[in-house]
């Protein structure tokens, strides 16, 4: 078997809507696809002993086992290998269950889709269960303890921790979308300039002052101290001398910690003499050159958490730690708290695996105790001189124990260092009294407190400590959205997208929409190129100075990535015509419609779905749609158009030359199709297609029909507004148009403009493209020979896959199938044919240079009219 590739998606896809998060492995089968499983001799018994958990796989059967009943009966290795690769995520820690596997149109060759909880996991995951499928088929034996192994290191490696975990998920309930910036704890909630970021549990409304003194010990305590607050006495050493002086001050025992320290890296607690002192001292030299010597507080050691100033919970933690029996070594101690079902590999469980590290040794070592060391009955012993949950410590929520006075004061210190999101750690016997009286101290105050103790203790009720941390970054009637509104087609989505953007411009926003041609932000190009995918849409989203998107999805992104987005508040669908069939598994025009349906299908409940009537694949998209819909056609008759309206639907219609909106039966005109230029005076009905969804996109956002229609006045088809699409150059003697028609439908379109043109002599340039089907280059050469009285056929850059002649032979057999005697000139570059039919056009001609790199196009053009001396128009 061969793995062709795999692909990441992100966003709603092809695949499914509500399940972002899917591997899509291309797989050949090569010969297993003569050998479904009942055909292999033992492949049933081999599974079930290598993985006796997939019986809770239902499958089909839609019962326990019921895969494995799908084994018996006979079924494809891409159905076993999807399988295999949820079961062996979920083996390590990652509970994934969703499935499909669909053969292509290419015999042998699948598409098997399975979710994934971390993408790097997911990826490794679809590698081993190829390797693990054929060793099973071979009957070779495979040990899956490295592949587990390896999957719960990826996803520790990549996934965001319990803290920031919490706060997304917390997010995702309430529709909150999210982005995570990198591969670290920073991530993005919400959109645009309704955006907030968190890392880890530090969020962008927190000070960078209070975070500051927080992580400067000394300078925390000295503020508290100054408040008031009970500190531990200490001081502030840099070397032996001083650490001897501290000590005569202090007295033992001491607490040793690095003054810039976290996590508990580099202190050490409970020292009585100087030789622990000294060896602490120089492990706490380790994280910063000036280290605290702190008196030693007995008691409990406790977390407060405080957000937005309001005390949210309190947990006692406890450091790693054995109980002896008598009869164990404390490694065989260690060994059996690490049974306890609730441990695991970093931070998969409530409690994380005991790890014997540098501390241990050290405690093991003081005590003159080794890992063979058999503690006595009831002997307790402290494996870490701190009680981080990290390093398999324990916690257990105090949170209704805790004095009144004790809250007061803790709110007080959050508001006295600043920090919004606060950990406070107190030494004391307990929380119920108030501290000044059971002798207790403020040790530290934390800046990104780790919320895991909260979230999940060892003991004690679970507290939902994100849900706060939301409620202060978004309050009540706070938006972390901005209207987006995705564009999704076979051809007009450029110049629809352009459209609405110059309209929400016009209504004072401040907007930002990817194109073909690039990102704008404010008709500022921001990156230059083919820019509809998923990658296109973040950059606009996470821009904080965008607050309304508009975002054309071409079919590319949808099917390598998904959406860039999880909602949007309103899609549009101008058509569905053949073009690029043939490619990523999609041959047929039911196919590229259901690629194409994503993007209504992510509208958001209270949004709408604005469909083409005209076409029948993207009309039928309405069905099992959650959101509102709107249809738009050119036949104000259009019986969809009647029967939708008459059911009080919302659309837009061409009738009697105007651009009309029809909701219900009532009938708002907006002007005359005519008057706006980017239907050429009424001539392009294609550009007048793309009006229809627009207007009906701004009066659904509640834009005024006179701003409106002002705005489709001012929006001129130009080189500058609308590259490649309809751009005109009026020479002196003949007119010049460039535009990106690519396949038989755009080039039909234009070709109905052309045709009401007048001109002594109707000129095309045009091009195939490597990757179509050889049927979609001969319709394209028949269209254009039905058109243009002359063409010139020319070479894209980039060839996809045939030869120049193979392409120029197919499009030369469609010219031929509608006009044998067509005079077709070819030329290898576009440059070329641009320079060839503009220095030897006749008087009165109309050329149409169907563009594959607009830009150089464009400025070509441009330089040959300087040289001639003509004005633009």
């Amino acid at each position: 078997m061969n793995i062709i590739d795999i692909k990441v998606m992100k966003g709603p896809n092809y695949w499914s809507v509500r399940r972002h998060k899917l591997i899509v492995m291309r797989l050949d089968l090569e010969d297993m696809e003569q050998k479904p499983t009942d055909k292999i001799d033992g492949f049933l018994e081999r599974l079930k002993k290598l993985m006796p958990s997939m019986q809770s796989h239902r499958c089909s059967e839609g019962c326990d086992g019921g895969f494995f009943m799908r084994v018996k009966e006979g079924t494809w290795m891409g159905h076993v290998i999807e399988h295999i690769a949820l079961e062996i995520q979920t083996l390590a820690g990652m509970d994934v269950g969703f499935g499909r596997t669909r053969e292509t149109s290419t015999p042998g060759i699948y598409h098997v889709v399975f979710s994934y909880y971390e993408e790097s996991a997911g990826i490794y995951a679809a590698k081993a269960a190829v390797k693990i499928a054929q060793a099973l088929a071979d009957n070779v034996p495979y040990d899956l303890t490295d592949d587990i192994q390896k999957m719960k290191e990826l996803r520790e490696d990549e996934r965001l921790g319990p803290s920031t975990g919490s706060i997304v998920e917390e997010a995702i309930k309430r529709k909150i979308p999210y982005i995570r910036l990198n591969k670290s704890s920073l991530v993005q909630l919400g959109y645009g300039v309704n955006q907030k970021r968190i890392q880890a549990t530090i969020a962008s409304t927190t000070s960078s002052i209070a975070v500051e003194i927080a992580c400067d010990k000394e300078d925390t305590k000295n503020i508290l101290s100054a408040a008031e607050i009970p500190v531990p006495k200490g001081l502030i050493c840099v070397d032996h001398e001083d650490l001897e002086l501290a000590i005569k001050k202090i007295g033992y025992p001491i607490v040793t910690k690095p003054i810039d320290g976290n996590h508990g890296k580099g202190a050490t607690t409970d020292i009585k003499n100087w030789d622990e002192a000294v060896v602490a001292f120089e492990a706490a030299k380790k994280y910063s050159r000036k280290i605290i010597v702190e008196k030693f507080i007995t008691g409990f050691d406790h977390r407060i958490l405080v957000i937005n100033y309001k005390f949210i919970c309190a947990a006692k933690r406890t450091p790693a730690a054995v109980l002896g029996d008598g009869k164990s070594s404390i490694q065989q101690l260690i060994d059996k708290v690490n049974e306890d079902p609730r441990r695991g590999f970093g931070h998969e469980k409530v409690l994380t695996s005991i790890k014997v590290d540098s501390f241990t040794e050290k405690i093991l070592l003081d005590k003159n105790y080794t890992l063979e060391t058999v503690l006595q009955k009831g002997e307790e012993l402290w494996l870490k001189p701190t009680a981080n949950i990290s390093t398999g410590g324990t916690a257990t929520d105090v949170t209704d124990l805790v004095h009144p006075s004790n809250i007061f004061m803790c709110e007080r210190i959050a508001r006295i260092i600043g920090l919004d999101i606060c950990g406070i750690d107190i030494m004391a016997q307990n929380l119920s009294e108030p501290l000044h009286e059971n002798g207790g101290a403020i040790l530290e105050v934390n800046a990104a407190p780790g919320f895991r103790m909260h979230l999940e203790p060892t003991e004690g009720l679970p507290r939902n400590v994100a849900e706060p941390v939301i409620d202060m970054l978004y309050p009540p009637g706070a938006s972390a959205r901005i209207p987006i509104i995705a564009i999704s087609g076979t051809n007009g989505k450029t110049t629809t997208t352009r459209m609405m953007a110059h309209i929400a411009k016009q209504m004072g926003y401040k907007v930002g929409y990817t194109t073909t041609d690039g990102v704008y932000i404010q008709n500022q190009l921001m990156m230059k190129g083919d820019c509809t995918g998923p990658v296109s849409a973040e950059f606009i989203l996470k821009d904080p100075t965008v607050d309304f998107a508009v975002l054309e999805c071409a079919r590319g992104g949808i099917l390598r990535a998904g959406l860039g987005f999880h909602n949007c508040d309103i899609a549009i669908v101008t058509n569905v015509a053949a073009d690029h069939l043939g490619l990523q598994g999609i041959d047929t025009l039911e196919q590229l419609a259901r690629v194409k349906a994503v993007t209504p299908e992510s509208v958001l409940p209270t949004g709408y779905a604005i469909l083409n009537a005209d076409d029948d694949l993207v009309y039928k998209m309405r069905e099992g749609l959650e959101c509102k819909v709107a249809l738009f056609s050119l036949d104000e008759n259009n019986p969809r158009i009647k029967e939708h309206c008459k059911a009080g639907g919302l659309a837009a219609v061409y009738e009697n030359g105007y651009i009309t909106i029809m909701k219900g039966t009532w009938k708002i005109r907006i002007d005359r199709a005519a008057n706006f230029p980017i239907t050429f005076g009424g001539r392009a009905e294609f550009n007048i297609a793309n009006v229809l969804p627009v207007v009906l996109a701004s009066h659904i956002r509640n834009f005024k029909i006179e701003d409106v229609k002002q705005a489709l006045e001012t929006f001129v088809p130009s080189a500058a507004q609308t590259p490649g699409r309809m751009n005109m150059f009026h020479f002196k003697n003949f007119t010049v148009m460039v535009d990106y028609a690519h396949n038989t439908h755009g080039i039909m379109a234009i070709g109905k403009f052309v045709k009401q043109v007048e001109a002594t002599k109707r000129i095309g340039v045009i091009a195939g493209v490597g990757d179509r089907r050889d049927e979609d280059t001969i319709s394209l050469g028949a269209a254009a020979a039905g058109i243009f009285d002359e063409i010139v056929i020319r070479q894209d850059r980039n060839l996809r896959g045939k030869s120049e002649q193979e392409i120029i032979d197919l499009i030369l057999k469609g010219i031929k199938s509608v006009d044998a005697g067509k005079k077709v000139t070819v030329f290898k570059q576009e440059k070329e044919s641009i320079d060839f039919v503009i220095k030897n056009a006749p008087k009165g001609a109309f050329i149409t240079i169907c563009s594959d790199v607009v830009p150089d196009a464009l400025d070509q053009i441009m330089r040959l009219k300087e040289e001639e001396g003509a004005v633009v128009v």
